[in-house]
């Protein structure tokens, strides 16, 4: 079981903010969990030792939402919005290794506390305006190696294996790919901003 990887592979050739990747026909989203420092810095050193150069250009983090067309970006905003409002902070912990090999040659960190409210928020933020059928069923988690040797995914799943750490979750991070082929930061969004209001 794994998600689709598209958003890592489309953001490779850059940094989130600001990277280049294929071009939509209309404007497309994605939408992210950033895992914060020190975890960051830590896993982006990690990455790059096993010899994956996406590590320089792609922080660390769960994707809720890969690469998804949107024809009415007025009406996405405010569905993103609505979604992150009614959703809690919650917590996440990331908890030793797992890899989508022999589908996909990718490794990863297991999201434990946390994985029922990333995929709830991936569900309702993948309806409405962002609505679409993926290629795999959706299944949080950080990635730590890709495409790279089998050697180095081995060496991934073995000097991680015993990897724990978490965080609170209280924003995610909306990116649209505009029509000069750029990925942008187009604000974070906060959750349970709803909560805040009553």
């Amino acid at each position: 079981m794994r998600i689709s990887e598209s958003l890592d592979q489309d953001m490779a050739a850059g940094a989130l903010n600001g990277s280049h990747a294929p071009q939509c026909a209309a404007r497309c989203v994605g939408i992210v969990i950033a895992v914060p420092e020190p975890m960051a810095s830590e896993l982006k050193d990690a990455r790059a030792s096993f010899g994956d150069p996406l590590a320089a250009v792609i922080p660390a983090h769960i994707t809720l939402v890969t690469t998804t067309e949107t024809d009415d970006w007025e009406a996405t905003l405010n569905h993103v919005r609505d979604v992150a409002a009614a959703q809690k902070p919650f917590r996440v912990t990331l908890d030793g290794t797992a890899s989508f090999r022999p589908v996909s040659p990718v490794v990863y960190l297991n999201v434990g506390e946390g994985f029922d409210e990333c995929t709830a928020l991936h569900k309702e933020l993948q309806s409405g305006p962002l609505a679409r059928e993926l290629a795999f069923p959706f299944h949080p988690h950080v990635t730590v190696a890709h495409d790279v040797s089998e050697q180095g995914m081995d060496e991934a799943v073995r000097r991680l294996s015993g990897y724990s750490a978490g965080f609170t979750v209280d924003r995610v991070g909306l990116y649209e790919h505009d029509a000069t082929g750029l990925w942008k930061l187009h604000e974070h969004v906060r959750l349970g901003a709803r909560d805040r209001r009553s």
